[in-house]
């Protein structure tokens, strides 16, 4: 049995649609940040630094947290959701690590900046914005000429870099810019298993 520990954010809903993609039945935890579960003696056990999602796969007797290597270690389970050709394998593999370097983290302090405090500093606001913009632009570049990530098939790197986008559009973050961007963030989100991961365990109303 699996157990998936989590709550609703971009990082968690990466987990919550792989494994609907996916069809594996697992046991839902809910971590609720907002009261300091996760910061409960409990699950640092599994997840010393204290952060969601978690996965543990009890039949193998694995634990593995950080989102990235979670769709990883699916991708490896199943042999779904990362191509089998060795082109867009790494490929996919490339952009996972794009959007752990270079997506998620400047997103999450867009978001920060912006939107919990307000403006509060706006060179910081500024300087996040500014690098968040030349990430889009490096998808868009790829977007325009792949229907997907990693080429021609969904895979793990879609799903990755959606769960950040799907927060940045409910915060109000304009993609106006990057048509490409928008036109795959409308695939990936009509997906029936996207559609249910993202209300995992409850849909999200901002940042």
């Amino acid at each position: 049995m699996i157990e998936l520990y989590t709550d609703s954010s971009p990082n968690g809903f990466k987990a919550t649609i792989a494994l609907a993609e996916l069809g594996l039945p697992y046991r839902l935890r809910h971590v609720r940040i907002e009261q300091g579960e996760h910061r409960q003696a409990a699950f640092l056990a599994l997840n010393p630094h204290g952060r969601i999602p978690v996965l543990v796969d009890h039949e193998a007797g694995i634990t593995v947290f950080e989102s990235a290597a979670i769709l990883l270690y699916l991708a490896e389970k199943t042999g779904r959701l990362l191509p089998a050709h060795p082109a867009q394998r790494w490929a996919a593999i490339t952009w996972l690590a794009f959007h752990a370097a270079s997506m998620g983290p400047l997103l999450g302090q867009r978001v920060h900046f912006e939107i919990a405090e307000a403006g509060a500093n706006a060179a910081a606001a500024a300087h996040f914005r500014q690098l968040c913009d030349a990430a889009f632009a490096t998808m868009e570049g790829r977007l325009a000429a792949c229907a997907y990530l990693a080429g021609d098939e969904y895979s793990m790197a879609d799903i990755a870099s959606f769960g950040w986008l799907h927060i940045a559009r409910l915060v109000g973050f304009d993609f106006s810019a990057w048509p490409h961007v928008r036109a795959w963030y409308a695939r990936v989100a009509a997906r029936p298993a996207v559609r249910l991961g993202i209300s995992i365990p409850a849909p999200a109303t901002g940042a």
